[in-house]
């Protein structure tokens, strides 16, 4: 059923103060280009300001400090990204959940531990000495190793793979076709052969982790490769054996962290970055999209390049080529 809200009800929920027509009614969101009569819309990247000025959508949600032309009605808040984000969950249709209980084809270990309102979905194996934790919810076509741990309230789309003895904390969302534990890259050379060095360590994930698809997280050669809590990673990753990554950080799509890498908290790697070996980033640093990293880098930098140097560095050089 199409949901139907004022824009009084609207910024009430989302403590923004509106200026233009209260009673209007919204039916749905658009993006600020395509919205049209009905619509509700925000600008939170300066950007699309010119776009705001002939949007024909119904409202607009802005900054608190917005002074730019748009004909629709406003809504200003402290925060447009998260304030438009709180709307969408309003007008979203139900989410799709598994029905109570363990599917008929899952193939569940007698010796496997699963908590309290668990949902498993079809196809999916867990092996003997995993723990599922309470409220999990996984999805079908999923493997859970020997000895596994995840903890309450985790979520996994179909396909994730986790192998054996790695745990992952309370609150994890991994989404499809992501695999955590698998062996590390690691090989001795005897003449011309490389022969194979057992991984035998783990991956251990905090809480309140968010892991995107066809990421692959690889085992420690010893020891644990970690991802702190609240770490969240697009899609298509990879982060190689013992590598720590700190709490809160964020590292987007197609990024590729080798061995044995230490990440300080809250540091955020764009876009096809890439990081060699044995090195220490530090916490709050910023690494600029397709950066190359090939050496340690302290806290609070903004890097970019390749090799990564300081950005106002960076640009200087970059100019003189020009």
């Amino acid at each position: 059923m199409k949901k139907h809200l004022s824009v009084s009800e609207i910024a009430a929920r989302i403590q923004g103060r509106i200026e233009g027509n209260p009673d209007a009614v919204i039916t749905g969101l658009a993006g600020i280009r395509e919205a049209g009569e009905g619509d509700l819309a925000f600008v939170a990247n300066m950007r699309y300001v010119n776009a705001a000025a002939t949007t024909k959508a119904t409202a607009v949600i802005v900054a608190e400090d917005w002074n730019r032309p748009c004909s629709s009605t406003l809504i200003r808040v402290k925060n447009p990204d998260k304030a438009y984000a709180e709307a969408a969950l309003w007008f979203a249709p139900a989410p799709v959940s598994l029905p109570p209980g363990i599917h008929p084809s899952a193939v569940v270990a007698p010796e496997a531990q699963i908590g309290s309102d668990v949902r498993v979905g079809p196809h999916c194996v867990i092996e003997p000495g995993a723990e599922i934790g309470n409220h999990c919810v996984i999805y079908a076509g999923c493997y859970i190793g020997h000895g596994v741990q995840i903890g309450d309230d985790s979520k996994l789309y179909p396909h994730v793979t986790i192998r054996e003895y790695c745990r992952i904390g309370k609150r994890a969302i991994i989404h499809n076709g992501t695999v955590i534990g698998s062996d590390g890259f690691g090989y001795v050379q005897e003449g011309a052969v490389r022969k194979k060095i057992p991984q035998i360590g783990i991956v251990v994930i905090g809480d309140d982790v968010e892991i995107g698809a066809n990421v692959t997280i690889d085992r420690a050669r010893f020891g644990q490769t970690r991802i702190g809590n609240g770490v969240k990673m697009d899609n298509l990753i990879q982060v190689a054996h013992n590598v720590t990554i700190g709490e809160n950080c964020v590292i987007v799509a197609q990024t590729g962290i080798s061995g044995s890498t230490t990440i300080g908290a809250r540091t955020i790697l764009a876009g096809q970055v890439g990081v060699v070996g044995h090195l220490e980033i530090g916490s709050d640093v910023i690494v600029g999209a397709q950066a190359g990293v090939s050496k340690d880098i302290p806290a609070g930098l903004y890097v970019t390049g390749s090799p990564a140097i300081p950005h106002d560095k960076f640009t200087k050089s970059h100019a003189h080529v020009m």
